[in-house]
């Protein structure tokens, strides 16, 4: 590999890094640039969670040190997204690709309207919105991590909707806890890849690199500027992240 392809790696996972931080969707970045590079789609996939978890132990690091990590919630709501993360990898389910980006760019757009039409709902804290009964929110965060299991790209949009409307987290926090629950079923997946032979190591590495440095800018970005800056962040990103899995979608309908 040329040497500026290393710096073009590291560049597009800072970028990454930082959206991934403040929202989600910077899978979308990385897993095309490691196909482009040569490496086939599971082992792009696999090779992508070495950045996001390295990535995600810097974040939490730097959301505690803020004093914005609440890590028994976070394992409140994370064992049972580990739980399902595990299910995940492990059960196969025959569904085209194709229907899936649609139905998941669906349910993207629903929450940018959710976010759209009600933002006090995502800015304040749960005393205007209590969270929902615990055995419902055990329910929809062994699905998300369900989802999380099989496809790491997106799963931010809908952990940061479940914290916020089900367990009535404000953003920031819910950001920060986002990349807790991620943190805790990533080297899972990390395993099952490694099994398999579905990563690059040393290219992971590397992305790695920027997915860090991007981790630490957007934890300071997002504890600078509070959820209001979060929210627009993350509508964009859903715009962007929904507009592409269409379009891939189409493609080859």
């Amino acid at each position: 590999m040329e040497w500026y392809t290393y710096i073009i790696v590291i560049a597009i996972g800072i970028v990454a890094g930082i959206i991934n931080t403040l929202a989600a969707g910077g899978s979308l970045l990385t897993l095309p640039l490691l196909m482009a590079l040569g490496l086939p789609p599971n082992m792009a996939n696999g090779t992508n969670r070495i950045a996001i978890f390295l990535q995600n132990v810097v974040g939490v690091s730097r959301f505690h040190k803020e004093k914005v990590m609440d890590f028994p919630s976070g394992f409140r709501v994370g064992i049972p997204a580990l739980l399902g993360a595990i299910a995940g990898a492990f059960i196969a389910v025959n569904l085209n690709d194709e229907v899936m980006k649609l139905a998941i760019a669906g349910v993207m757009i629903v929450v940018f309207f959710l976010m759209l039409l009600n933002p006090n709902r995502w800015i304040n804290s749960h005393e205007l919105h209590p969270p929902i009964p615990n055995r419902v929110q055990v329910v929809i965060f062994f699905f998300v991590g369900i989802y999380g299991g099989f496809i790491q790209a997106g799963v931010g949009f809908f952990l940061l909707t479940s914290l916020v409307l089900a367990s009535g987290f404000e953003l920031l926090k819910a950001n920060a806890l986002k990349i807790f629950v991620i943190l805790l079923y990533t080297p899972l997946a990390l395993v099952i890849f490694f099994l398999h032979g579905d990563v690059d190591l040393w290219m992971g590495l590397v992305l790695a690199v920027g997915n860090m440095i991007g981790a630490v800018i957007g934890t300071k970005i997002a504890v600078k500027r509070g959820a209001v800056f979060i929210r627009y962040v993350v509508l964009g990103a859903i715009l962007v992240a929904a507009t592409k899995l269409i379009l891939d979608a189409f493609k080859v309908l």
